[in-house]
């Protein structure tokens, strides 16, 4: 599924429609910097029903948020260099939790991470952005 989202607000609003088919998947954003992936994460949580703030893990590499009786995990690996650091965070016990996974820059998690339930890849657009998802809830075994 290839989508145009000519602006931050389209991010957001298209974000906030799919979360509502979420639960506990695991969902890859890739994207260069700027692409809008924490915009795209926003989106989500919003239309998941959080209300405060939704920060980037750039640097804590997990942003945790429980609200409505769910939680979700917040990810973004930019800063990781060996997938071997994910062990410090607990990565095996936080993908085994019964929470939705969000994950930024999943690629330099290399063989820690499975593959993800939702895989979303956005791209500057001219002004807007390109979002780019394979759905892999919905495909046979």
């Amino acid at each position: 599924m290839n989508i145009h989202l000519p602006s931050e607000a389209d991010t957001l609003r298209w974000g906030a429609e799919f979360a509502a088919g979420l639960t506990t998947e695991l969902v890859f954003l890739r994207g260069q910097l700027g692409a809008g992936k924490t915009t795209l994460a926003r989106g989500l949580l919003r239309g998941l029903g959080h209300v405060g703030v939704v920060k980037s893990p750039t640097y804590t590499l997990l942003e945790p948020y429980e609200f409505r009786g769910r939680r979700v995990y917040h990810f973004d690996f930019y800063r990781i260099e060996d997938p071997a650091e994910l062990s410090f965070i607990g990565i095996d016990e936080l993908l085994a939790d019964a929470a939705l996974k969000l994950v930024e820059w999943p690629e330099r998690g290399g063989d820690r991470l499975p593959k993800p339930d939702v895989d979303i890849a956005l791209a500057l657009a001219d002004e807007g952005r390109l979002l780019e998802m394979v759905d892999r809830r919905s495909a046979a075994p």
